[in-house]
């Protein structure tokens, strides 16, 4: 350790090396938090904390005295259905502002993307075909959005600002709502924002309660011919409705930027839809240095026994 003062913690990932993507911004002016690799790690007893990326069903074994898991992203489903993770281990996320303006970033070009036609005018534009599209008023375009947590309000604010009308499913309504949105609660909020709506954008946390959320009955309450753009979990989708929808017409086609497996199989019929836009689950992504400082800050608050200001309630998920 460095000091008396330090805090260990590891690194645990299958699939991303955490100590190069953060270890500078961890390290710099910092000498009582202290990060290492598994294989570097003399006395698994003295490891308090653990910073993760879908860490595999084992990772967590050798460390007794482990007091928190503290994900580098907003999602923490993974850390919640984790088998080898005790229910004593406190739980935290990173909640970065510039991820919500990244992924309002996001929702906006695909809304706008379809809205426009802009995938028919670059098509045009490879056969040099001058052909004005018809357009409509963003107004008259209903755009339902499936969350208001920090991405959600995020979206939803970038939608409206675009003019287009837009109408929120959240778990209760919110203190600080956003001028000009719709906000509908209760159990059947998903289900009334999805109403006739053209486009569907869903920013829902995982839960019990929301996994399969995107299925056949939600399909069918949208305008039909609508889009939808999928920016939650994978285990949100049933992707054999998605496949339905599209075949019915319920759906022209989705932006789908996160799977049940990532990266998605190369041998998925997604691929070969020419209706879906595929992106490799980069709608947003957290900053080194935001990450680095907020890991930082959770680990010295569980090292002084002081509330964890990114803690996760268990029981509500997020």
């Amino acid at each position: 350790m460095t000091n008396a003062n330090s805090i260990l913690g590891v690194y645990l990932s299958d699939s991303l090396d955490l100590e190069a993507i953060y270890g500078d911004a961890l390290r710099d002016g910092v000498n009582d938090v202290v990060l290492r690799h598994p294989h570097e790690i003399d006395n698994p007893e003295d490891v308090r904390f653990a910073i993760c990326w879908l860490p595999s069903n084992q990772a967590f074994e050798a460390y007794p005295n482990l007091e928190l898991a503290m994900s580098i992203g907003a999602g923490v489903d993974a850390l919640l259905a984790h088998p080898g993770l005790d229910e004593s281990v406190q739980i935290a996320r990173v909640r970065d502002p510039h991820q919500a303006d990244l992924m309002a970033g996001f929702a906006a070009h695909e809304v706008l993307h379809h809205e426009r036609a802009f995938a028919t005018l670059e098509r045009n534009a490879t056969k040099a075909h001058w052909e004005p599209l018809p357009m409509r008023a963003p107004l008259s375009a209903q755009v339902a959005v499936l969350g208001h947590g920090t991405m959600g309000r995020a979206v939803a604010q970038a939608i409206a600002a675009l003019g287009f009308s837009v109408r929120v499913a959240c778990r209760r309504p919110p203190e600080a709502p956003v001028k000009g949105v719709t906000y509908l609660s209760g159990e059947s909020a998903v289900m009334d924002a999805a109403d006739g709506a053209d486009y569907l954008i869903n920013v829902l946390p995982l839960t019990s309660s929301t996994e399969n959320v995107l299925n056949k009955a939600l399909f069918a309450k949208l305008a039909p011919g609508a889009w939808l753009v999928q920016i939650g979990r994978g285990e949100h989708l049933v992707e054999d409705d998605l496949v339905e929808a599209l075949k019915c017409g319920y759906l022209a086609g989705a932006s789908l930027d996160v799977f049940r497996q990532e990266p998605l199989p190369e041998d998925h019929p997604f691929w070969r839809d020419a209706r879906l836009r595929i992106t490799p689950h980069i709608a947003s992504d957290s900053l080194p240095e935001v990450v680095a400082g907020q890991v930082v800050d959770t680990a010295r608050a569980l090292r002084d026994g002081e509330p964890l200001a990114m803690g996760v309630d268990r029981a509500r998920g997020y």
